[in-house]
């Protein structure tokens, strides 16, 4: 019977998990974990929190990033004020640029980019700098 996740996996082009530590760590708060000795250069893995959960990063294709997806990881928060202050965090990110930021990054204050309805909670949407769609709610 499936209790949780253990771990989601996305890519990012190859030579640039310094960039997913400053994202991932640093913009995002997730605490980063040793991997197996082998694959030190070639993966990054993420806690999220103390839930046992994480965020892997591998090397993607070329064609990985040819076309934006809707496909993406939806992380939990606890609040609604603790999704306020990410929201604020990434958007800061993406608007100061540089190469760890997101490609994209909903507002914050304005709709978010999602789908409507009363079915969708209070949630906010980004990209990574290697264009992964991620979406945030309580």
């Amino acid at each position: 019977m499936i209790t949780g996740l253990h771990h989601i996996n996305l890519v990012v082009p190859p030579q640039t998990l310094h960039l997913a530590t400053e994202f991932y760590s640093t913009t995002l708060g997730l605490t980063p974990r040793a991997v197996p000795q082998l694959q030190r250069d070639t993966l990054a893995w993420f806690d999220i929190g103390t839930s046992g959960q994480q965020v892997h990063i591998a090397f993607g294709k070329p064609e990985d990033f040819a076309n934006t997806s809707s496909r993406h990881p939806c992380f939990r928060l606890g609040s609604v004020e603790d999704l306020i202050a990410l929201r604020q965090k990434v958007w800061a990110h993406f608007e100061k640029g540089g190469e760890s930021a997101p490609t994209q990054s909903d507002r914050p204050g304005e709709k978010d980019s999602g789908a409507e309805g009363v079915e969708y909670p209070t949630r906010f949407f980004a990209r990574d700098y290697a264009g992964n769609r991620l979406e945030f709610s309580v």
